[in-house]
């Protein structure tokens, strides 16, 4: 993706003139708010930033607090581009590209808990705390037969839901979850799945667009520029994606 764009391409990303980028603050790896001024910050914040540098337009921040809410903005054409984890629920409407961060999925229980690995979680009489919408949801909803999936608001409502014994397991981020780890709460060695984080814009952009964001995903990765994001904002439990296969 060179700096020389093609003025039709640069529409196509940046119909209004600025890129309207969906940020989740529902997952803390990827976005928060800066401790000091409160604005949006993060690894996703400084793709969208760099990308709109790219395209010689201005950007607007459209934040949100979970995903589900993220990747209907921008599936509405409400946002020009989006970062979410890619799943077969989410692709209509949409085009992604390779993922740019993989995160860890892992689950948290009771210290006293019975259950020792994550191949046990799936049995009858087991509730699962997850944030609705996310990729956990999305997975899990797919993958578990017999558990019993309890969707709350965000990852404070997972953890919360735990602590109030209302779900005998939570799923997340295992960085947010390893946070939470006392003598009280333990986690579940491993992981139950590898989210593939990648950039996304409204399929109606066009195949152009599509290839241009993908193009873009790459260079980020090999030039270190994602690997120095992660540095920068003292992400743990993220690492960078392999290059796309060819």
């Amino acid at each position: 993706m060179n700096t020389h764009l093609p003025p039709a391409l640069v529409a196509s990303f940046a119909p209004t003139g600025v890129l309207r980028a969906s940020i989740n603050l529902g997952n803390p790896i990827l976005a928060g708010r800066d401790a000091a001024t409160g604005e949006p910050a993060g690894v996703s914040v400084d793709l969208a930033r760099a990308l709109a540098q790219r395209l010689g337009v201005g950007i607007e921040l459209k934040v949100f607090e979970k995903a589900a809410a993220s990747v209907e903005a921008v599936r509405g054409e409400q946002a020009d581009i989006g970062f979410f984890a890619i799943d077969p629920a989410r692709s209509e409407g949409l085009q992604f590209t390779a993922p740019y961060v993989l995160i860890e999925g892992s689950y948290l229980v009771p210290s006293a808990s019975t259950l020792k690995g994550n191949d046990e979680v799936d049995r009858e009489g087991v509730r699962v705390a997850v944030g609705s919408g996310s990729a956990y949801d999305l997975f899990l909803t797919r993958e578990l037969k017999k558990a019993q999936i309890v969707r709350v608001a965000g990852a404070k409502g997972v953890i919360a839901a735990l602590h109030a014994g209302e779900v005998e397991v939570a799923a997340g981020i295992r960085q947010v979850l390893e946070a939470e780890a006392s003598a009280a709460w333990r986690m579940l060695p491993g992981r139950f799945m590898v989210i593939q984080q990648a950039m996304g814009t409204p399929a109606s952009r066009g195949s152009q667009a599509g290839a241009a964001l993908s193009a873009f995903v790459e260079e980020m990765k090999a030039s270190g520029f994602v690997a120095q994001a992660l540095a920068r904002h003292k992400v743990q439990g993220a690492s960078v994606a392999p290059a796309a296969s060819a």
